[in-house]
């Protein structure tokens, strides 16, 4: 029998087979650029309000595209499918960049700004990347790259073009490059040779010609290189775009604080706005305050944001020390959002405005590998069906499975692995065949390793992730007779048999934990991992958080004996809210900041090798002053 195929409610969109380049951009009548008016700004420097238009977008980049080409040091690094590397924080630099090296023909692999030199070198070496644009407080690491590559100093410099903190080639303020990057190739000198008459062409087959790469986060071994099509990114947008159009997005800004390397910031703050005549606003990383005065200045209605961002909603005390009125609309992503938290916030913003205000919270699913969104809850269903991550895009379909190879699906309303089939899905995992065959089976579905539950209404629901659910607990019992078999489920409960035992087992989802502890007033932020028992022989649930900055807690929670008494605490008051299988038995752990990647990714590689080092299991009493 055929496996249930769901598909989406949304109409089909046409795909364009042409570069992403030429479909955001390209001239369609005198004066316009991407099918709004050249004069339009497209991007706006946060910090000094330097901005460039539409049309100015569209002649940097070709300027840029043109240096990179026929500068005497640059040259040799640029023919038509090679492969360039961006390292830097946000800038207004990064769109000319991008867009400057897609018109020249090249590939380009987007790197963590906050990688060290081995990290960097990996990358730099395993997508075949060649030259290196980069910001000047990144020149040390680049270099250090080189060096862990076994590229001489001087060989690494020619590969070198520094962006710079000057802003003069935007009509912003001047500034002096640092000694370190003096003789370097700068951003400057590739803008003032001339322009390109055209972008390269990627028109029929070609638009399946790997565009960019991005590197995933690596919690399982090394980081993959996923390769993402300019038909995957055109789709992508044509996709979503009409899902944007119930958004009365006030003057048209939108804030960029999202990482530009990450595929949700690459995509919807790069690409999409263009397609929508927003403006976005760039901010380098984010900080509350600097993020809050920056919605004030410029009155943004409407940021993209990670679950991070709502904390600081809830929390944070510059929320009250500016007038965020502006805003009406937040799309968070690239980590599970709860319900309460989203509660928390829009009954801490609507508080200080007028009867009838509203803020529309919502959420959307999707990978590197699907070239970010697969689902989006639209605003018009936010408070109806808060939780939800919404329904499947317009070109795609899904199935919910139930075992390991695919051959059995899901009941209605019952967990489930996704997969998801369409044009959005990557090309693959470059340089990596087994991986890219055990994620994508021959008949194109892609495994995306998350555990879904879809309801009557066709809203989805993100449970957590497969190789994150936290397996509590083993109670054996002697079964006469019974020979070895493995039953799989993914479902709360589960019954296996193995060598003559009767083993149960319960699904605990690290993320229901974690919204959950985000209502109590006193935590600022939580993550929970499963933990080894040996002598349980099982997983045991346990939490690392961190406190909120109010005088309660610089006060009270201080001294060894007030976290060991507040860490208890945190353990009964989960008692009432949670069935017994998700008590947080591996204990509570107290640590400065729980690490997360810059899209606001829960890093718990991280707090399992903490775990290992400083707990010993039994030991709940002792909470943890974490290094991190």
């Amino acid at each position: 029998m055929a496996p249930p195929i769901y598909t989406s409610s949304f109409p089909d969109v046409t795909i364009a087979n042409t570069s992403i380049f030429t479909h955001v951009l390209a001239a369609r009548a005198i004066g316009d650029i991407g099918g709004f008016p050249g004069s339009k700004r497209a991007f706006i420097d946060a910090a000094t309000g330097t901005s460039i238009t539409r049309a100015e977008l569209l002649n940097l980049s070709l300027s840029f595209g043109y240096g990179i080409w026929n500068h005497p040091v640059t040259a040799p690094f640029t023919a038509r499918g090679a492969t360039a590397l961006i390292y830097s924080p946000n800038s207004l630099a990064w769109p000319v960049v991008l867009f400057g090296c897609v018109a020249a023909g090249l590939r380009v692999t987007v790197a963590n700004h906050a990688y060290v030199g081995r990290e960097l070198a990996f990358q730099y070496g395993d997508s075949g990347a060649r030259l290196v644009f980069t910001a000047e407080e990144g020149i040390e690491t680049v270099r250090a790259m080189f060096s862990e590559l076994g590229i001489a100093r001087d060989e690494g410099d020619r590969r070198t073009v520094v962006l710079g903190r000057d802003l003069r080639w935007a009509g912003g303020p001047a500034a002096d490059l640092r000694s370190e990057c003096s003789g370097l190739v700068t951003l400057p000198d590739l803008l003032v040779r001339g322009k390109l008459e055209r972008e390269e062409q990627f028109d029929g087959a070609l638009a399946h010609e790997t565009a960019f790469l991005c590197y995933s986060s690596g919690t399982t071994g090394k980081p993959k290189g996923v390769e993402t099509t300019h038909q995957n990114m055109t789709t992508i947008l044509d996709v979503c775009r009409p899902l944007f159009l119930e958004v009365r997005s006030g003057n048209g800004t939108t804030l960029g604080i999202l990482p530009f390397y990450h595929i949700y910031g690459l995509a919807l703050l790069l690409h999409l706005p263009l397609t929508l005549g927003w403006a976005v606003i760039i901010q380098s990383q984010f900080d509350p305050i600097q993020f809050c005065a920056a919605i004030e200045r410029f009155k943004v209605p409407f940021p993209f944001i990670v679950p991070p961002v709502l904390v600081v909603f809830a929390r944070h005390p510059a929320v009250d020390n500016y007038d965020l009125s502006s805003l009406q609309y937040m799309l968070s992503a690239a980590a599970p959002l709860g319900a309460d938290l989203v509660k928390q916030v829009k009954t801490r913003l609507l508080s200080k405005r007028p009867p009838g205000a509203t803020c529309s919270i919502t959420q959307g699913y999707g990978l590197t590998e699907t070239t970010t969104g697969t689902h989006m809850l639209l605003f018009r269903d936010a408070d109806r069906k808060v939780g939800s991550v919404g329904t499947l895009c317009a070109n795609l379909e899904a199935r919910i499975v139930h075992d390991e190879d695919g051959t059995v699906d899901t009941e209605e309303g019952a967990p489930g692995e996704l997969w998801v089939r369409g044009k959005t899905i990557m090309k693959g995992y470059l340089n990596n065949a087994n991986a890219t065959t055990n994620s994508i089976t021959p008949d194109g579905w892609f495994k995306t390793g998350d555990i879904v539950v879809r309801d009557k209404d066709t809203f989805f629901y993100v449970v957590d992730r497969k190789k994150e659910l936290i397996k509590y607990k083993v109670c054996p019992r002697r079964m006469p007779g019974q020979r070895h078999s493995f039953i799989h489920s993914l479902a709360n409960s589960t019954i296996h048999h193995i060598q003559g035992f009767q083993v149960y087992l319960s699904i605990v989802p690290p993320a229901e934990l974690e919204s959950v502890l985000l209502t109590h007033p006193d935590i600022a932020d939580a993550a929970v991992i499963g933990i080894e028992s040996r002598e349980q022989a099982t997983e045991l649930p346990r939490c690392a958080l961190s406190l909120c900055s109010t005088k309660k807690i610089l006060n009270e929670i201080q001294t060894v004996a007030q976290k060991t008494a507040f860490a208890q605490g945190i353990i009964k008051w989960m008692e009432s809210r949670v069935a017994k299988h998700k008590l947080l038995r591996g204990g509570v752990a107290i640590v400065d900041a729980v690490p997360k990647s810059a899209a606001g990714k829960i890093l718990r590689r991280e707090l399992r090798e903490l775990a290992k080092q400083e707990t010993t299991l039994g030991e709940m009493d002792a909470p943890v002053r974490s290094r991190l």
